[in-house]
């Protein structure tokens, strides 16, 4: 969705259009997710419901642009992150075994569903390993889509910092351990016999 269309559904879903609203939440819940997933893990889908909730209560009293709305939307994620994390160390949930009652329903296509996200998974958990505020820059700038400044307003922090963050965040990326193995597997192998090697 462009911000043209964006605007169109910001638009309406601030005049209660609930059909607007849900191009709105089609548009942003997936970028969304990802950020969560970086900064709160499993507990993402539910502080996610917790943004969209606070986010529907309060949207007739927005102004401002598409982009505006996103960084507002990321701001109240963040907040809701925040809560998660301070919630999870007052009160640290107990594992328990579930019941077979409790177990999720399996579809036949889950698998195929493990396989195409692997990859987006994957970068989530590398990106997850930075330091928190690397982490969350660089969420935000390379998997929201946000810029410079919009990332500065989410974060309350200065556009240098944000720059300087991300950078870090991406240099650490490059040098991850994980991050070089797959380039090393995805190089063809040298071909020994070449004419270019010859009389190396």
């Amino acid at each position: 969705m462009d911000d043209e269309e964006l605007e169109s559904a910001l638009a309406g879903a601030v005049r209660g259009d609930s059909a607007a609203f849900a191009c709105l939440w089609r548009a942003q819940q997936p970028a969304l997710l990802r950020y969560l997933r970086v900064i709160v893990g499993d507990a993402a889908e539910d502080v996610a419901s917790e943004t969209w909730l606070q986010t529907a209560r309060a949207l007739r009293g927005f102004t401002g642009t598409a982009a505006g709305f996103r960084v507002w939307l990321f701001t109240i994620a963040r907040n809701r992150a925040i809560d998660e994390r301070r919630r999870v160390r007052r009160r640290p949930e107990e594992p328990r075994d579930l019941t077979e009652r409790e177990l999720p329903a399996t579809y036949p296509d889950a698998a195929t569903e493990v396989i195409q996200h692997s990859e987006t998974d994957w970068a989530l958990s590398v990106i997850a390993t930075l330091p928190k505020e690397q982490a969350e820059a660089v969420t935000l700038r390379v998997v929201a889509g946000l810029d410079v400044a919009q990332t500065a307003q989410v974060l309350g922090k200065r556009p240098g910092a944000v720059r300087i963050a991300s950078m870090r965040g991406l240099r650490r990326l490059a040098e991850h351990a994980e991050v070089q193995a797959r380039r090393a597997a995805s190089r063809p192998p040298l071909d020994l016999h070449s004419p270019r090697t010859e009389g190396v």
